[in-house]
């Protein structure tokens, strides 16, 4: 039976209305979320330290606060698992999670309270914006398949004791809320049970695993990684001889953490499940900054619960206010880290429509001036 659709709009339209707004006037929208973020800098000594406090305008928090990026953050992630968490947070961390490591070594982070909240609630609204837009509910009677990685990896040593982390994509999906009320297949926790590896074999134990919990049930949606969930789908179509199309109706795919997924991976992810919509949504485990809008192949940033700017060639500039075909360096300020160096390359669409289009490296950025030199006539 589906949901009504009067009662679930009324559920929903509080938790993606501030999204909303934004949208209408970014400049604002951004105003207020760095009053907010640097009141909470300035409890921290590295807030301190660049006079926080003074601080009145954009044009004072660009001039007193330095771009960091992970590096940049070691020595004072450091003092924060020796207890020191004022260092450069400014609240405790809750858990601590890592990065997949697919440019190079693993990043190991902290993870707050008013963090994970965010990547819940922001994580959220790809799905519940897809609902409301499409009118299509029926996303919300069914369950979510888990391909997520393991959340329980290392051990490492905090304030005096020994803390286990993870991959931060199974992290979230064990402590994420949502997922008590929208049945995920399997558990985070039998996805752990299974080892911590990432071979081939590891992923194909853990593929089985979500095949015989979900073979029967109904299935409405995935959401991760996008080269996962299509390596999900070879392997059943390797091993059962079976497509995800023809053992479940996915109503949509929530697409993760790579680049050209609306040109690469949707022609060939729609092969294997079928006509269900590709939803792509920028994460990673710093923050879930951005989501798809509408049919549109970009993604439109989340200015209620960032602070975003791009260096462009022409030195920072807000993101919301560059113009179609600018683009630059991303640096993206959160409730954890001022002014942070992500390591993205992202290029303007025009009305609040972007594309990450890779990470900052010199093979990026070549095939970007040599896309832009011949195709640029499109944009």
């Amino acid at each position: 039976m589906l949901p009504d659709e009067n009662a679930v709009n009324s559920i929903l339209q509080p938790l993606i209305s501030p999204w909303y707004l934004s949208l209408e006037n970014p400049q604002k929208a951004q105003e207020s979320i760095l009053y907010d973020l640097n009141k909470k800098y300035a409890t921290t000594d590295y807030g301190k330290d660049h006079d926080a406090q003074q601080i009145a305008s954009i044009a004072d928090y660009q001039k007193n606060f330095p771009i960091i990026n992970y590096k940049g953050l070691l020595p004072y992630l450091s003092q924060t698992k020796e207890g020191n968490y004022r260092a450069i947070l400014p609240e405790p961390p809750e858990c601590w999670v890592m990065t997949r490591g697919s440019t190079g070594t693993a990043k190991v982070l902290p993870a707050t309270q008013s963090h994970l909240k965010q990547i819940f609630t922001c994580g959220a609204r790809a799905l519940i914006n897809h609902a409301l837009r499409t009118k299509n509910f029926e996303i919300f009677t069914g369950n979510i398949l888990n391909l997520n990685f393991p959340s329980s990896v290392h051990t490492m040593t905090t304030d005096g004791h020994e803390t286990t982390y993870g991959y931060s994509s199974g992290t979230y999906a064990r402590l994420n809320p949502m997922f008590d009320r929208v049945s995920l297949l399997p558990r985070q926790e039998e996805i752990d049970a299974l080892g911590s590896g990432i071979a081939r074999t590891d992923w194909e134990k853990r593929f089985e695993l979500v095949y015989q919990h979900a073979r029967d049930k109904n299935v409405t949606a995935t959401m991760g990684v996008t080269p996962v969930i299509l390596a999900f789908a070879k392997y059943l179509k390797h091993k059962h001889g079976k497509k995800p199309a023809e053992l479940w109706k996915l109503q949509a795919l929530f697409c993760t953490s790579v680049r050209k997924i609306q040109f690469k991976y949707k022609p060939i992810l729609q092969k294997y499940f079928g006509p269900a919509p590709i939803v792509e949504m920028y994460t990673a485990t710093e923050g879930v900054f951005a989501q798809q809008l509408d049919e549109l192949p970009y993604v439109t940033p989340n200015y209620d619960g960032y602070f975003f700017e791009v260096l462009t060639g022409k030195g920072a500039k807000m993101l919301h206010e560059l113009k179609r075909g600018e683009w630059g360096r991303l640096i993206i300020s959160s409730c954890m880290f001022p002014r942070y160096d992500i390591g993205d390359m992202i290029e303007a669409a025009g009305k609040n429509y972007f594309r990450i289009f890779g990470r900052r490296t010199a093979l990026t950025l070549l095939e970007h001036r040599l896309y832009r030199l011949f195709l640029g006539w499109l944009l």
